[in-house]
């Protein structure tokens, strides 16, 4: 079996069996063809199947760390290979898996970057909710700042995953593991009225008339994630500003917004999708760092005095 056959057979079992995302499965397949380049070039090994000496493992973190790339790049390649060794072992291909128990470099600890409220009101009163697209825009806003959204499960919503009974909607998240969110009143409203309105006149311009995705393009086709971020770069532009903006800055600042009013822990963790509480501790500090600021700001003996 080659390299090729044997990357391409797990690759088909993150998309068939463990049910990841076309986008995960390829950035798997990336990290996977960079390490079978890198043997090959430093003649470590015939080919994947025949790795015998655990220092390749090591030379090869010793070689991702002098390049360019962040620490987080570093762990991600690393768990790819230890994920796709395991896979290895686990069909009786190889005898060892060199990839567990690596010694990393330390990822530096950075809070999430947040966007402030401000701003926020600002991108929303860009958005010109007397056209078909300022008025998409302005729901896409709605979900992403007001139901945390990664801009993936933005894409992948379809009509019939809303709820609006209920006010909440139906998410397929990582590992296509589900979940649902919470629509504010004003967002659920909207997006009615998207649906009913704008939405059809924007699949009006699509041959594609059985498309179920909400959110849809300015040519009636099913919105990416790369559209999303030009969408928001755009409304920023309107503002007049500079400052880079993300669809993920606005689930941080949906998440730092929740902790900051009261919200509990683990509510937050569950509508964020969270399939670990440590992941979300991280908002903790961000939102201790906003009570802080205010506390330093409007409490008078802890207020600077000028010298």
């Amino acid at each position: 079996m080659t390299d090729d056959e044997i990357i391409l057979e797990y690759l088909n079992n993150l998309r068939n069996v463990e049910g990841y995302s076309e986008n995960t499965v390829l950035a798997y397949q990336n990290d996977l063809l960079e390490f079978k380049d890198f043997i090959k070039r430093e003649q470590m090994a015939k080919n994947l199947l025949t790795l015998r000496n655990k220092n390749i493992a090591k030379n090869y973190v010793s070689y991702l760390a002098k390049t360019d790339i962040k620490e987080t790049s570093i762990h991600r390649k690393i768990s790819t290979l230890s994920s796709f060794y395991a896979y290895l072992l686990n069909e009786d291909l190889v005898k060892d898996n060199f990839f567990l128990n690596l010694e990393l470099p330390k990822i530096p600890k950075r809070l999430p970057k947040v966007i402030k409220d401000d701003e926020i009101m600002m991108l929303f009163n860009v958005c010109d909710l007397n056209d078909k697209l300022g008025y998409r825009d302005y729901c896409i806003l709605g979900c992403l700042y007001g139901c945390g959204l990664r801009v993936s499960e933005l894409c992948s919503i379809e009509i019939k995953d809303i709820d609006f009974v209920e006010r909440r909607i139906k998410i397929r998240g990582k590992g296509s593991k589900e979940r649902y969110v919470i629509m504010y009143e004003e967002l659920a409203d909207a997006l009615k009225h998207y649906i009913s309105t704008y939405r059809l006149e924007l699949l009006y311009l699509s041959l594609d008339y059985e498309n179920r995705h909400l959110f849809i393009n300015k040519n009636g086709t099913t919105l990416t994630r790369v559209g999303v971020r030009k969408i928001l770069e755009k409304l920023v532009n309107k503002c007049g500003e500079t400052y880079h903006i993300s669809p993920h800055m606005l689930r941080h600042s949906f998440a730092t917004a929740l902790l900051n009013n009261g919200a509990d822990l683990r509510i937050v963790q569950e509508l964020l999708g969270h399939s670990s509480l440590s992941t979300t501790q991280i908002y903790t500090h961000v939102a201790d760092e906003t009570i802080r600021k205010s506390y330093e700001a409007s409490f008078p003996r802890a207020k600077k005095k000028d010298k």
